[in-house]
């Protein structure tokens, strides 16, 4: 699980672990990750921690390499940087993608390899968002990385299903997190959150945890290159 500190990922471990697995944890920032292992453990999971940048791709790989393969693999590390197009700097366009495409991309090659080299018929799952399925002003970098993450979904789904490796994703709408709380201080913005979200509220992190537990289970067995999308009714309009 990458991104596993606190928000989504904290979620999907947390799922996961409450599901019976025994959770890695992956992220930037000792403090969060190691925290959020020791709370799984203290629930009575197994969980260890490893303080991983997903974006040093050699530093990754070596870690995961060291792994036994795993059965299911949450690939969740990301980040928006919201802006009018045509104020998105270089520096904006590679911290974006940078996370949430090359990042996502080579943290599940090396997942692959060793799910191959060990046989394991397994459940790789992404956390997308809706925003890889429709758009937003003022996000066509997060647009731009989500809808090709949905895209690395589908291509991996038809590649790896004759080895029996199931590829799907988690599309959620606006979750109520860190990542996203400064967004909501503006009541415009989050007036028009909620104006598309049809059921009326924003996504909790809890909204998340049946889908990751579904997809990385033998019920979704017969599922891969598809998206979930919790995303209130937003895009069924």
């Amino acid at each position: 699980m990458t991104g596993a500190g606190r928000g989504i990922g904290l979620a999907l471990a947390t799922a996961l672990s409450e599901a019976g697995a025994e959770t890695v944890l992956a992220a930037r920032t000792r403090s969060e990750v190691e925290d959020a292992a020791m709370a799984l453990r203290d629930r009575g999971g197994k969980a260890v921690a490893f303080v991983l940048d997903v974006t040093d791709i050699s530093g990754t790989r070596e870690l995961i390499a060291k792994q036994p393969a795993f059965d299911i693999a949450v690939i969740n590390a990301g980040t928006n940087r919201p802006k009018l197009m045509v104020e998105v700097t270089e520096e904006d366009y590679d911290v974006v993608l940078d996370l949430n495409v090359r990042a996502a991309y080579f943290s599940a090659q090396a997942v692959v390899r060793k799910m191959l080299a060990e046989r394991i018929r397994g459940s790789i799952i992404f956390t997308t968002s809706q925003m890889g399925h429709v758009a937003m002003a003022a996000r066509t970098l997060y647009c731009a990385s989500k809808h090709a993450v949905e895209g690395l979904v589908k291509a991996m789904a038809v590649e790896l299903a004759p080895q029996g490796i199931r590829v799907n994703s988690i599309a959620p709408t606006f979750i109520e997190t860190p990542m996203t709380a400064p967004y909501f201080e503006s009541e415009a913005f989050r007036n028009e959150v909620l104006s598309k979200i049809k059921l009326g509220r924003l996504g909790r992190v809890e909204d998340l945890m049946g889908a990751v537990v579904f997809l990385g289970s033998d019920a979704a067995a017969l599922m891969t290159g598809t998206s979930i999308k919790v995303d209130g009714g937003w895009t069924a309009e």
